[in-house]
């Protein structure tokens, strides 16, 4: 179990009674931590990948036929016992919190995958089905999602929370009565406070939630199963202390408190602290996902289209399937990197591409048949790579330019995360597409805006006391 800290701290950086806060990011293949003082320095910070137990120990304390159920799945993810290994990786994480560092910890706070759900039992809390991980599809459930839902709803995707738990709720006979839903965070984070039955808003938007009214909509309630929905409050809203027992192994404070998360990528958005409606985050992984600060909210299920409440604003985002790992399947590292030397950002490219993996896309453009795009392809490696950044640049733009037309505010500046934000070329070439100011983001691991989360939950209990 490789685990790796940095530290930018030490005794004498720390002064006397300064608070400090704690946030977990649970992504899909790791997690990482940050520890920030109130004008969110980072002191401390630390990476983690999963441990990769399988269901063959047969550790989890569950029912016979579950485990049964465990080994008879047939995709090798399905065996991978995720709660263990989620719960061992929390638990490294606070064991790597430097030692002098403990005692400071006021609040703690954590994101996790957004839609990867845990069905458990609310008297024990022990799992009755394994995961729902976060881009499983459960096509069996979208019929019924789509007979109870608006048109065009978040819901109405067989990835969705409320999807996942239509489907366990046709399949599972048994335990229904005291069965109960948790996000990702949640479970991890009722581990720390041990209070059962709590989520945030964010995680709570695609099991039907609606953090404009504060409530679960009429059409959702109901249903037979809305007794298993937690309850919901903002995120970074803090729920109660650390459990004692947590407190006294790894020295946490008996004052450190716990607060309701956030997902991953609204986490990784207020990292890049983009506070102001027209302020924008594109992230340049493997795929291109964009999230627009806007005082509207919009909602369509056709475009991948929907926004997450932050506070008084509305985080309104879509993802494409075009991004870099379609860059990674033509040319390596090395390549991309000494190929850009040589393009020219200011030199628009003649060549048209709509750079997949795969057929399909999901946003801007909503075509599951959409076939990739790459040829002709020119003699010249530059021209080819100038093509293809440029190519995906053009995609960005309408993407924003569809948030805007669906009534989303007006961007007016952009802010980069993931790996295409190393590239200085690509930077430019999108600044000349888009036609505004794009930057690095200074900050952009998730981990840093869970922190974020803690201390603004910190904060408001400070200033109720």
């Amino acid at each position: 179990m490789s685990l790796k800290v940095s530290n930018s701290s030490s005794k004498d950086d720390v002064q006397v009674g300064e608070r400090l806060y704690l946030g977990m990011d649970f992504g899909t293949s790791g997690a990482r931590f940050a520890i920030i003082n109130k004008d969110g320095t980072i002191l401390s910070e630390g990476k983690k990948e999963y441990p990769k137990f399988t269901i063959n120990g047969l550790e989890l304390k569950c029912p016979r036929k579950l485990k049964l159920l465990f080994l008879l799945c047939s995709k090798t993810e399905e065996s991978i016992d995720w709660l263990r290994s989620w719960k061992v990786t929390l638990f490294s994480l606070l064991e790597a919190v430097p030692v002098n560092l403990r005692p400071l910890i006021a609040s703690i706070s954590i994101d996790g995958t957004s839609a990867t759900t845990i069905i458990i039992d609310s008297n024990s809390g022990e799992p009755l089905w394994r995961p729902f991980l976060y881009n499983e599809s459960c096509p069996d459930a979208l019929p019924v999602v789509k007979s109870i839902a608006p048109a065009n709803h978040t819901v109405c995707s067989g990835t969705s929370t409320l999807c996942k738990l239509v489907s366990w709720w046709n399949t599972e006979g048994e335990n229904r009565e005291s069965a109960l839903l948790l996000h990702q965070a949640d479970w991890l984070l009722w581990l720390l406070h041990g209070k059962l039955g709590l989520s945030d808003y964010n995680n709570a938007l695609k099991v039907g939630y609606d953090p404009e009214l504060e409530s679960y909509p009429p059409w959702l309630l109901s249903q037979p199963y809305s007794q298993l929905l937690p309850s919901v409050q903002a995120p970074g809203t803090s729920i109660g202390y650390l459990k004692e027992g947590i407190r006294t192994e790894f020295g946490f404070p008996k004052d450190c408190v716990v607060c309701t998360g956030t997902t991953d990528s609204i986490a990784a958005f207020l990292a890049a602290r983009a506070t102001e409606p027209g302020k924008a985050v594109t992230s340049l992984g493997s795929t291109l996902a964009i999230k627009l600060l806007s005082t509207s909210r919009i909602e369509d299920a056709r475009f991948g289209v929907y926004s997450h409440r932050l506070d008084d604003k509305w985080l309104v985002g879509g993802a494409s399937n075009t991004g870099g790992a379609v860059l990674r399947q033509i040319f390596t590292d090395e390549q991309l990197e000494k190929l850009s030397e040589h393009i020219d950002p200011m030199e628009v490219s003649p060549l048209d591409y709509y750079p997949l993996q795969v057929v399909g896309e999901r946003f801007p453009v909503a075509d599951p048949k959409m076939v990739p795009r790459l040829h002709p392809r020119p003699q010249s490696d530059v021209e080819y790579l100038h093509g293809i950044l440029e190519s995906i640049a053009r995609i960005e733009a309408k993407g924003y330019s569809l948030l805007k037309d669906m009534g989303a505010t007006q961007v007016d500046e952009v802010f980069t995360a993931g790996g295409g934000a190393k590239n200085e070329k690509w930077t430019k070439i999108r600044e000349r597409v888009l036609g505004l100011p794009v930057s690095r983001a200074i900050q952009t691991e998730a981990a840093y805006g869970a922190a974020l989360l803690a201390l603004k939950g910190a904060q408001a209990q400070h200033n109720e006391q």
